[in-house]
């Protein structure tokens, strides 16, 4: 309004025409700086661009924040991009944000890496959680896009590999709206029926952006969840997801997946060929080894029963001796003669024990002879 010549504005009216011209001379700018004092409310983001001089209030409305892949954090370095207008209730400038990306680093690879990190520390990637994949699955489960390579590469091993095996497949998309959530489901079904023993979760190659359903936290989470082993097999072999961690075996790609789920049908023949060779020799090897154990038994018997036989001759013939030495033949040997009076053969141990008259017999070291005792 006009006063004295002056024109008079309201705050609205003034802060209305600032808006004005600063929509007009920053609209699709791009700020860069570091996020400080983050807050969401009601889905919005809140938050302070801020380099070493100075600071830029900045809102992130839900309707164009909903397809941010990474998280938003302090101290995270990003490029926004945006028009510069005026909170109108409170007077202050702030940029409303359009889009947002990290500087330095991709949006998407940002986001695998933050994922991946949080994922870890709690414990989705454990070993100690891993499952083992069975040696012989009745059925297989397959999620993938029905329409996609990886299906044909898998159906084509499986079939060469064992032709006979059982296999389920659950079509899913596997890339773009909606994929992450088909793939995540698909795999609770799996469990729901239990009607696998072992799940393949594939998809063909494709840049980061192709293969993002994988790199899903809802897919990631499934799969740690699945009482049934999984086996990742996304994209080629240097393309690593999310679910490739969390999975109970990452395979470099689908058809290589197809090799681990199931032995081929003629390797298996071989390996029970060789196990029914072993087991028809092994009772007559077993027989050869408990002879061979029973000639060194006997040969060890003979041994020591020769030497218990030469111990105990060797004892006896000592014993010989000493009773030689003692005995009165042998006394007899060195000159000695002993005498028995007759008829009953005493031994005449004094001259008393005799008269004149009596028969008595003397033995000497060789033979003896008869004589009658005269006067004493």
């Amino acid at each position: 309004m006009k006063d004295d010549g002056r024109y008079i504005y309201t705050v609205s009216q003034l802060s209305s025409s600032i808006k004005i011209v600063l929509e007009d001379s920053f609209r699709n700018i791009w700020v860069e700086g570091e996020i400080s004092n983050f807050k969401a409310v009601a889905g919005h983001f809140y938050f302070t661009l801020k380099d070493d001089k100075s600071e830029l209030k900045c809102v992130f409305f839900k309707s164009s924040n909903e397809k941010i892949k990474f998280e938003m954090k302090d101290g995270t370095q990003v490029l926004c991009c945006g028009k510069i207008s005026i909170y109108e209730q409170r007077g202050v400038y702030q940029l409303y944000v359009a889009k947002i990306e990290p500087k330095g680093v991709g949006e998407l690879q940002l986001a695998f890496e933050q994922l991946k990190e949080k994922l870890f520390k709690e414990g989705l990637f454990d070993e100690a959680h891993k499952k083992p994949i069975p040696l012989l699955p009745e059925k297989i489960g397959i999620v993938t896009s029905i329409t996609g390579a990886a299906i044909k590469d898998i159906l084509h091993v499986l079939n060469k590999r064992f032709s006979n095996v059982g296999v389920i497949i659950n079509p899913v998309k596997v890339q773009g709206d909606g994929a992450k959530e088909e793939i995540a489901s698909a795999i609770e079904e799996f469990n729901m029926l239990g009607n696998v023993d072992v799940m393949i979760v594939a998809r063909g190659g494709g840049s980061l952006e192709d293969l993002w359903a994988f790199n899903e936290e809802i897919v990631a989470r499934a799969i740690y969840n699945s009482k049934i082993p999984v086996i990742s097999a996304v994209g080629h072999e240097i393309d690593w997801t999310i679910s490739d961690f969390a999975a109970d075996m990452r395979a470099p790609t689908p058809s290589v997946a197809a090799e681990i789920v199931i032995a081929k049908k003629s390797e298996l023949a071989d390996r029970l060929d060789e196990i029914e060779k072993k087991i028809t020799g092994f009772p007559m090897d077993m027989i050869k080894e408990y002879v061979q154990r029973l000639d060194e038994i006997e040969e060890g018997m003979v041994l020591r029963f020769r030497h218990y036989m030469e111990l105990k001759e060797e004892n006896f013939k000592l014993l010989s001796e000493k009773l030689g030495i003692l005995s009165p033949v042998g006394i007899l040997d060195r000159g000695y003669s002993i005498s028995f009076k007759l008829p009953n053969k005493k031994i005449i141990k004094s001259s008393e024990d005799i008269k004149s008259g009596d028969l008595i017999e003397t033995r000497v070291s060789k033979g003896s002879f008869i004589s009658k005792v005269g006067r004493q």
